[in-house]
Parts: structure tokens; sequence; C-alpha cells
């Protein structure tokens, strides 16, 4: 079981999103990732997450030009809303979540 303070540090890589999209979560994964296991692993989770929504993101905007894009741009925007939440509050809880549709480039 995870100590309060990763625990806490976990939750503060994806809490931290909703202020630094991409620089906040890196600074406490980087500074972390060595001390603790459980902190390395949602760090890795969220900048898989991150890369996974650009991807969809990007993809979205370009079937813009179908129309499929101006549905797919709000679901992706809302399924990432949810899911950082989630993660965190498992984060938090000490569980050790995988964020369905993403897909891991860092292991």
């Amino acid at each position: 079981m995870p100590t309060k303070d990763e625990r806490m540090m976990a939750a503060l890589i994806y809490i931290s999103s909703f202020f630094t999209v991409f620089i906040g979560p890196l600074i406490i994964w980087l500074i972390k990732k060595d001390e603790s296991e459980f902190v390395d692993f949602h760090g890795k989770e969220y900048l898989n997450f991150l890369i996974s929504y650009a991807v969809y993101g990007f993809v979205s905007s370009i079937l813009m030009v179908v129309l499929i894009g101006f549905v797919l741009a709000p679901v992706v925007g809302v399924l990432a809303l949810i899911f950082t939440i989630l993660g965190a509050v498992k984060a938090y809880e000490g569980d050790y979540y995988k964020i369905p549709t993403v897909f891991r480039l860092l292991k």
C-alpha cells in the first residue's frame, strides 16, 4: 500500500494538469519517479493519457472536414475531463488505475 505522501503526489499529477497540462505533471513525475513506484506508475499513465488524447483531438479536428469531428471533439474533451478526475481519485485512494482507451508508449 502506498504511503499518504505517495498517494498525494500521484493525485497531484492529475490535479496539476488542470492548470499546466504538460509541465506540472512532468515535473512532479521527474522529481518523484525514482522515489516511488506508485508515483512513477501514475506519471507514466498520465503522460500516455496525454499523448493518446492529443492524437484523438487531432484526429477529431481533421474529421471536422467531414462533419464527424464536430461530434467527436466534444466527446474527446468530456472523456479527458472524466478520466483526469477519475485518475486523481483512484491515485488518492491508492489504486493502480489504468485509464481505458489509452495506448501505452511509456512502460
